[in-house]
């Protein structure tokens, strides 16, 4: 059963505050991720306060790097619940975590943050590793 929407509505207004294109639905989530190109970071949004407290900021803190995915797209886990199990297909090799994080090239998962690598952590702790797979997979090369 979803969320109330007045209960996300704050959690989800973060996101696209930071650029976030929100994917609510699952034809959404197949024209943003069925033919991908390029680098993607993919946000599976969470009311879980032990772990989306940190999750957001650090994503906020992440996106000050000047390296970073060409795109950041969310979707809410308990809330849109169609959208997020069609954007768990496309990285289904890794187990569903609520948050989570998805960095895609070209399609292909490259970098992935789950749950329990965000529980107990600083937002800047976490940041530094999206910050160090930003370089690693966004960075353009000549």
């Amino acid at each position: 059963m979803p969320y109330n929407p007045a209960l996300v509505a704050p959690m989800r207004q973060e996101m696209t505050r930071m650029g976030a294109k929100e994917l609510s639905t699952e034809a959404e989530v197949d024209a943003a991720l069925g033919d991908q190109m390029g680098t993607m970071l993919v946000f599976v949004n969470s009311v879980c306060g032990c772990a989306a407290g940190n999750a957001r900021p650090a994503l906020r803190l992440a996106l000050d790097h000047p390296v970073r995915p060409q795109q950041i797209v969310t979707v809410f886990a308990g809330q849109d619940l169609p959208a997020a199990a069609r954007a768990r297909q496309y990285f289904a090799d890794y187990q569903p975590s609520s948050p989570s994080m998805a960095l895609l090239r070209d399609g292909e998962v490259v970098h992935f943050v789950h749950r329990h690598q965000i529980e107990g952590r600083t937002p800047q702790s976490i940041a530094a590793d999206l910050t160090s797979a930003f370089d690693r997979f966004c960075a353009a090369t000549v």
